[in-house]
């Protein structure tokens, strides 16, 4: 179990958050490949010479007067990736993208209808391997807390945010287990009152403490 307790007070101020964060984070010019830290948790998930395709996610942060929030969306049950699961806003990165950040922040566009300029990134988390095949850079930025949302039926059930605090406890934090492919395979998961944050979602959030802790 992760101990972020340490990192609970970070909350309580706005500022000291954005600098603690950018200092943890790649910073969001090192587009540099990377190989997902994950990898091991793939083993016998994917064929030996599977090669991920590169993807990113948009770890929206926004300022709410009951503190910072984070923001992520109830994909539909009939999407061939992950349907019905809990999930960053994002996806494949197209020919047309420039980089990751640019994918993300088309993706966000594309899923909630939040335009570009009401969004800052603010820098990188590692890449995580899913088993969908996806190498995912969590591209984690700040979003205004006036962004006009519109959510696209197809794709996105439900879009709703959850305190930053609440990630930060280390009594949310589950390790759990599953049989699965063969094997019991172990996973993170965020119960959170009738929602069920797990999986890569899950992952991406324990990388973001891992670095909060390291860098305490």
């Amino acid at each position: 179990m992760i101990d972020v307790s340490s990192t609970s007070a970070l909350i309580e101020d706005s500022e000291l958050l954005m600098q603690r964060l950018t200092s943890v984070l790649r910073p969001i010019h090192d587009l540099t490949p990377q190989t997902p830290w994950n990898l091991a948790e793939l083993e016998g998930l994917l064929p030996a010479d599977t090669r991920l395709r590169p993807a990113a996610v948009l770890i929206g942060l926004v300022a709410r007067e009951s503190g910072w929030q984070i923001v992520l969306t109830k994909r539909t049950e009939h999407l061939p990736h992950h349907a019905g699961q809990i999930s960053f806003p994002g996806g494949r990165i197209e020919e047309t993208d420039r980089d990751v950040i640019d994918g993300a922040l088309r993706e966000t566009f594309e899923e909630l209808g939040i335009p570009r300029a009401y969004i800052r990134p603010i820098g990188l988390l590692d890449v995580y391997g899913t088993i969908s095949s996806f190498a995912v850079t969590p591209v984690v930025a700040i979003i205004d807390p006036a962004a006009p949302i519109q959510a696209d039926p197809h794709e996105v059930d439900e879009v709703f945010e959850v305190p930053l605090n609440f990630f930060l406890d280390a009594a949310s934090l589950k390790r759990e287990e599953r049989f699965f492919s063969g094997r019991v395979r172990g996973y993170y998961a965020f119960p959170f009152g009738e929602r069920y944050i797990w999986g890569a979602t899950a992952g991406m959030l324990v990388n973001l403490l891992q670095r909060l802790e390291s860098h305490a």
